[in-house]
C-alpha cells in the first residue's frame, strides 16, 4: 500500500527539510527588513481598520487589534458587532454567530487566516450548521479582522453575506522579546461566581529575520447564570420559571513558526488549539395554567392559550407542581494545523498551503432528575403549589406568587435516581482536509497590473451521532442532600435547589449498565469541493480594481442508517424502532461559475466611488442535508413527535449581488462613508411539512403512529437591499467618534420556514453602533453602544420558531496606563441590563405549536451586566 502523506507530516518534513537552510541563514544579506509598525490605543486601533478599507480592492472593513493582545471588546463577536452591518447573536451569554446585511448567519462564511476552521456545538438542542461559533475564540489571539461584503474570485465560496478573515498574527511582523500578559478577573450582575482569565504571548526570531516563533496562549474559567421563564404551554399551559447554569472553562494554543531561508522564499507552520468545556445544568419550576379552567381570566383568541391567569388558592385534587433538573456534560474542541508557503521570483509570486482542521464536541452526557406533585395524590407532597397571578399579555410574563414557593432540599425525597428515558449523548465530529495553489504574474505597467490564478481542492466530512444509557433493572439511589449544592433564584422571586452538576453525572452513571448506539441519530455528511479561478487586477489613472471568475463542483454523500422498519431486538433501545442495522449513502452533486467585478474610481485624492458586482453561493445547512433525524421520540410529550428528512441533492443558495458607495477619508483616520447594495438570492431551503402522519413506529409517549413531517427542498428566492452609512472623526484633545448605521430591507419566501414569515433568519432591519471615546498618553475611555431590531429565530426540535425582541447593549472600558509596561483596565457589559425577549409570532393558521404563534411571550431572560477588571503588562 503506497504512504499517504497528511497534513502534519507534510507540515514536520517540510520545516525539517529547510532546517539546513535556516540554520546557516547569514547576517550578511544586504537588504534590510523594516520592523512593522505595531499600532496601539483607540485611535491607532480606529485609523488601521480605515486604512484597510481605503486600500482594498472590495468592499471590505475591518477590525485592528489597539494593541498586541488587545482587541477593542472582550468578545470576538462582540468586536465584529461594531462594523457596518453586522449583527450578532449571542448563545448563553457570548457572541456565537455573525449575520451580515441582513443575512443568515450560515451565510457568513468564516476562515483564520484564509482557510476553513471546523467548528461543533456544545448544545443538543441547536441546529448543526455551517457558521462558526466565535464563542470558541479568545480575543487576546487575534491581531485583526476584515470582513470582505463584496466577493471576488481568490476568495473561497460560501458567504453570500460576507467572508470574515480572522487573523493571527506572525512572528517575523513582530520585533524580536515580543511579550504580553494579562490577567482579568470578571463578575456578572446575575451570576455569582468569579470569572477568572490569563492570557500571554511571546514572540522571538533570529537577528537575520529568517527565522521566527510565537506562542499565544488563554484561559477562562468561571461560570455563567442565566434567568427567565419558559412559557412553552405545552404541557397543561405550563409556565416554567429556569435558571440555567453553565461552569465554563476555556483553553486556547496558538503556535506559529516562520522562516524566510533564502531570497524570495517564506514558509509558515501554524497550529491552534481551542478548547471549551461547558458542563451545565437546567433548573425548570413549572406552573401548569391548564389544571383548573376557572383560574384562567383572558386567553389569546388566536392561539386560545392563557394570558391573565389568578389562583387565589391551592387545591391538592386539581392542581400540579413540577421541579425539573436538567444536566449536561457537554464540551466542545478545534484543532488547526496548517502549513503555507511562497516563492517570489522576478515578476510572479507562486504560493501554496495545505492543511487540516478537526473539531469534536456536543454533549458527552444528558441526565434528568425530576420531583412532581400530582392531583391524583402521587408525587411528592411537600412541593409548594402556586397561588397567584400570571400575566402574559405583553411581551414579558410577569409572575407575582401570593404564597411561599420556595424549594429546598428538604422538601424533596431523601433519595434521587436519575429519569431513564432522558439519559443520552450526543457527540458531533467536524473534519476538514484542504490544498490550495495560487500563482500572480506581474503583467507590468499597462490597464491590466497582475493576472492571479488558483486551485483549491478540500474533503469536508461532518458526523453526527447519538447514544442511551440503559439503566440497571434495580436502580441505584443517591441522597437528594448530595446532589444539590446551594440553591438557585427564579424569576419571581423565589429559590430552589441548584444541582450539584459533577455529582448528578455521577449518580446519573452509576445507573447506567450499558450506552447503545441510537441509530435513529447517527448521520454522515461528506463533501468533496473543488475550485478554480483566474483573476485579473487593474489599475489605470484613477481606476483601481479586480475581476475574475471562479468555478466550483462539489461532490455530496449523506449516510445514515435506514429506516426500514427493523423490529427491536432484545437489549435494544426504543429510539431505534423502526430503524435498521445497515447503512444507507446518497450521492449528488453540482458545479457553478461565479464572476466577480471590484472597481474603486478616485473623484479626488480623498474621495472614491466604489462599485461591486457578484456572483456568490452558501451551501446547505448540514441540518438540511442528512438523510433523515428524528424529534421528540419518547421525550413524555406527544406533541413534538416529527420525522425530518433533508437531502444531498440541495442545491447551494446562490445570489446576484452588487455594491456602489461612496467614501470620503480626510486627516488621519477620519472617513464618511456610503453604500448601497443589493442581493437576489435563489434556491432558499424551503420546508414542506404534513402533520398527523404515519411512518410505522408508535412514539411510546403518545401510544399513536402520528408525526409531523418535514421535508427539506430548493423553492424560491429573497431580496435584500439597504444601506449602510459610517462615521469616523478624531477631535482634538484626545476625543473621537465612530457611529455607523444600517438598514436592510431582507424579503425572503415565507413557504421557505414554517412560521410562514417572509423575513430571513436572524435578520435585522436597523442596526446602529455609536462610540465615543477620550485617550491620552495615560489614559482612555470608550462608551459604546450597539442596537439591533428585532429578529426571527429559528431553530428545529424543542425551541422553533420566534422573535426576538430589539435588544441593545451599553459597554464602557477604561484604561490607565500605569508605566510603558503595566496597563489596568475595567470594563463594563450592558449596563442598560437589557432583557433577552422572545415571543410568538406566526399565524394562527401555521403548523407551528400555539405559543409560537400570535405574539405570545414564550421566553425571556434577564439582562445581566458583567464587570471585569485587568492588569496587562507588554514587554
Amino acid at each position: 500500500m503506497s504512504p499517504r502523506l497528511t497534513p502534519a507530516a507534510l507540515a514536520v518534513g517540510l520545516l525539517i527539510s529547510h532546517s539546513a537552510l535556516l540554520a546557516q541563514s547569514t547576517t550578511d544579506k544586504k537588504a534590510e527588513q523594516l520592523d512593522t509598525v505595531v499600532v496601539t490605543g483607540i485611535r491607532a486601533s480606529l485609523q488601521t481598520a480605515v486604512n484597510v478599507k481605503r486600500n482594498a480592492s472590495a468592499v471590505v472593513d475591518a477590525v485592528s487589534a489597539e494593541d498586541v493582545g488587545k482587541l477593542p471588546d472582550n468578545d470576538v463577536g462582540q468586536a465584529l458587532g461594531r462594523i457596518p452591518g453586522i449583527s450578532v447573536g449571542k448563545d448563553f451569554g457570548q457572541g456565537a454567530s455573525v449575520s451580515i446585511r441582513g443575512t443568515d448567519p450560515q451565510m457568513t462564511y468564516t476562515t483564520l487566516n484564509g482557510q476553513t476552521v471546523a467548528s461543533t456545538g456544545w448544545y443538543d438542542q441547536k441546529d448543526i450548521d455551517r457558521s462558526f461559533n466565535y464563542s470558541l475564540l479568545p480575543p487576546e489571539l487575534i491581531g485583526g479582522m476584515e470582513v470582505y461584503k463584496s466577493s471576488q474570485a481568490d476568495l473561497t465560496e460560501g458567504g453570500i453575506g460576507g467572508t470574515v478573515i480572522v487573523k493571527t498574527r506572525k512572528p517575523l511582523d513582530l520585533p524580536a522579546g515580543t511579550g504580553f500578559a494579562s490577567v482579568r478577573l470578571g463578575k456578572g450582575s446575575i451570576s455569582d461566581d468569579l470569572n477568572k482569565e490569563v492570557s500571554g504571548l511571546f514572540s522571538w526570531r533570529n537577528p537575520a529575520k529568517s527565522f521566527g516563533v510565537m506562542v499565544a496562549a488563554a484561559m477562562e474559567d468561571g461560570s455563567y447564570i442565566r434567568r427567565g421563564v419558559e412559557a412553552d404551554m405545552r404541557w397543561s399551559g405550563d409556565v416554567a420559571p429556569t435558571t440555567f447554569v453553565q461552569e465554563r472553562e476555556r483553553k486556547s494554543l496558538n503556535v506559529s513558526l516562520q522562516a524566510r531561508p533564502a531570497t524570495g522564499v517564506e514558509l509558515g507552520l501554524n497550529y491552534l488549539r481551542l478548547e471549551l468545556d461547558a458542563d451545565n445544568s437546567n433548573s425548570s419550576h413549572y406552573i401548569f395554567t391548564g389544571n383548573a379552567a376557572a383560574d384562567c381570566k383572558a386567553t389569546n383568541a388566536a392561539n386560545g392559550l392563557c394570558v391573565q391567569f389568578n389562583r387565589p388558592a391551592a387545591n391538592e385534587n386539581l392542581h400540579n407542581v413540577f421541579l425539573q433538573n436538567w444536566v449536561r456534560s457537554a464540551s466542545m474542541n478545534s484543532d488547526s494545523l496548517v502549513l503555507d508557503g511562497s516563492f517570489k521570483g522576478n515578476g510572479f509570486k507562486l504560493s501554496g498551503v495545505a492543511g487540516s482542521t478537526k473539531a469534536e464536541g456536543g454533549t458527552n452526557q444528558t441526565t434528568n432528575f425530576a420531583y412532581g406533585r400530582w392531583n391524583d395524590g402521587t408525587g411528592v407532597r411537600t412541593l409548594p403549589i402556586f397561588t397567584g397571578t400570571i400575566d402574559a399579555t405583553g411581551k414579558q410574563i410577569s409572575i407575582t406568587p401570593s404564597s411561599n414557593q420556595n424549594i429546598g432540599v428538604g422538601n424533596l425525597p431523601a433519595n434521587s435516581t436519575p429519569e431513564s428515558w432522558a439519559s443520552g449523548r450526543g457527540p458531533n465530529e467536524d473534519k476538514e482536509n484542504f490544498a490550495q495553489a495560487d500563482l500572480t504574474i506581474d503583467l507590468g505597467e499597462g490597464f491590466l497590473t497582475a493576472f492571479k490564478t488558483g486551485i483549491r481542492a478540500t474533503q469536508h466530512t461532518f458526523t453526527k451521532s447519538g447514544y442511551r444509557g440503559v439503566h440497571a433493572a434495580t436502580a441505584v439511589p443517591a441522597s437528594s442532600a448530595s446532589l444539590y449544592d446551594g440553591s438557585l433564584e427564579l424569576v419571581g422571586g423565589w429559590s430552589v435547589p441548584k444541582p450539584n452538576i459533577g455529582a448528578a453525572l455521577a449518580a446519573a452513571s452509576a445507573n447506567i449498565t450499558r450506552w447503545v448506539e441510537d441509530r435513529s441519530a447517527y448521520g454522515q455528511l461528506k463533501e468533496d469541493n473543488q475550485a478554480l479561478y483566474g483573476m485579473f487586477d487593474f489599475e489605470a489613472d484613477k481606476w483601481k480594481g479586480n475581476f475574475g471568475l471562479r468555478y466550483i463542483r462539489t461532490e455530496a454523500t449523506a449516510t445514515s442508517y435506514a429506516f426500514d422498519g427493523t423490529p427491536l431486538a432484545a437489549g435494544d433501545v426504543g429510539q431505534n424502532n423502526g430503524w435498521g442495522r445497515s447503512k444507507t449513502s446518497r450521492k449528488s452533486s453540482y458545479n457553478d461559475w461565479l464572476p466577480s467585478l471590484n472597481a474603486g474610481y478616485e473623484l479626488s485624492s480623498d474621495t472614491i466611488l466604489r462599485v461591486a458586482a457578484a456572483k456568490a453561493i452558501t451551501r446547505p445547512n448540514f441540518t438540511n442535508m442528512f438523510n433523515s433525524t428524528v424529534v421528540g421520540f419518547d421525550d413524555t410529550n406527544a406533541s413534538n413527535d416529527a420525522f425530518n428528512y433533508g437531502s444531498p441533492a440541495l442545491k447551494p443558495q446562490s445570489s446576484n449581488q452588487f455594491d456602489i458607495g461612496l467614501e470620503y477619508y480626510y486627516g488621519k483616520g477620519n472617513l464618511v462613508s456610503a453604500n448601497f447594495f443589493y442581493k437576489k438570492i435563489s434556491n432558499f431551503i424551503t420546508t414542506q411539512t404534513l402533520v398527523n402522519q404515519k411512518v410505522g413506529v408508535v412514539s411510546p409517549d403518545s401510544g399513536k403512529d402520528s408525526w409531523t413531517i418535514n421535508q427539506f427542498v430548493n423553492a424560491g428566492g429573497g431580496k435584500i437591499s439597504g444601506i449602510e452609512l459610517q462615521l469616523n472623526h478624531a477631535f482634538a484633545g484626545g476625543f473621537g467618534v465612530a457611529a455607523n448605521y444600517t438598514y436592510s430591507d431582507a424579503s425572503a419566501p415565507a413557504t421557505s420556514y414554517q412560521d410562514q414569515l417572509n423575513v430571513f433568519t436572524l435578520s435585522s432591519k436597523h442596526n446602529m453602533n455609536l462610540v465615543g471615546y477620550y485617550e491620552t498618553k495615560d489614559y482612555s475611555a470608550r462608551l459604546a453602544y450597539n442596537y439591533r431590531s428585532k429578529y426571527m429565530v429559528r431553530e428545529s426540535g424543542w425551541y422553533g420558531n420566534r422573535m426576538h425582541d430589539a435588544t441593545g447593549s451599553l459597554d464602557l472600558s477604561l484604561g490607565w496606563n500605569l508605566t510603558d509596561t503595566l496597563r489596568l483596565s475595567f470594563d463594563a457589559v450592558n449596563l442598560l441590563k437589557k432583557d433577552d425577549v422572545q415571543y410568538g409570532a406566526a399565524g394562527a393558521n401555521t403548523t407551528l405549536r400555539p405559543s409560537l404563534k400570535a405574539g405570545f411571550p414564550t421566553w425571556y431572560f434577564e439582562g445581566e451586566t458583567t464587570y471585569r477588571v485587568g492588569l496587562s503588562a507588554k514587554f
